[in-house]
């Protein structure tokens, strides 16, 4: 795994099961606008925000209590001149019993510093898992992005949606 890649992690004094829980409601700490399947192995899932931000993945590792993997397969942003950076990156999440706490090292394997997105994604994967994530684990409430009925181009979503 590349080196550069951006990672963080948390520490929460609940179990790997209650962690791995929630990394799987990526709606309760990520966005309410969230389509598909987020849970399980194969699963597929379509999240944007606004016009700003659209993307697919796919679940490609699902091992209960321990490890979740997304592969980024389609990305488009509106605010970088390579709309695809995140095209073949994955999104790994490790749970680790440590004592009587809970471990989960967040790693976007392919967001590197080169990349012109770097200095946003970092700064919202570091909000999302070390405040919202940690506060959903931790007190059942997150603080995912909203629904956005508005603001956002309606055709361009619809043609990243998935086939269902």
């Amino acid at each position: 795994m590349d080196e550069q890649s951006f990672a963080t992690s948390i520490l929460v004094d609940e179990s790997p099961e209650v962690v791995f829980n929630a990394i799987n409601d990526p709606r309760g700490w990520w966005s309410l606008q969230i389509e598909g399947a987020t849970d399980q192995l194969g699963g597929e899932f379509f999240y944007h925000y606004k016009d700003v931000h659209l993307s697919k993945m796919k679940v490609v590792e699902h091992v209960a209590n321990k490890k979740i993997v997304w592969l980024v397969t389609e990305n488009s942003f509106n605010f970088v001149e390579d709309k695809t950076e995140w095209v073949g990156s994955k999104i790994i999440f490790e749970i680790e019993q440590k004592d009587r706490l809970t471990q989960l090292k967040f790693t976007h394997a392919g967001l590197v510093p080169a990349f012109e997105c770097y200095k946003v994604c970092e700064e919202a994967w570091t909000n999302y898992i070390e405040n919202s994530l940690y506060k959903y684990i931790t007190e059942g409430k997150g603080d995912p992005n909203l629904k956005d009925d508005e603001g956002y181009n309606a055709e361009l979503a619809e043609k990243w949606k998935l086939d269902e």
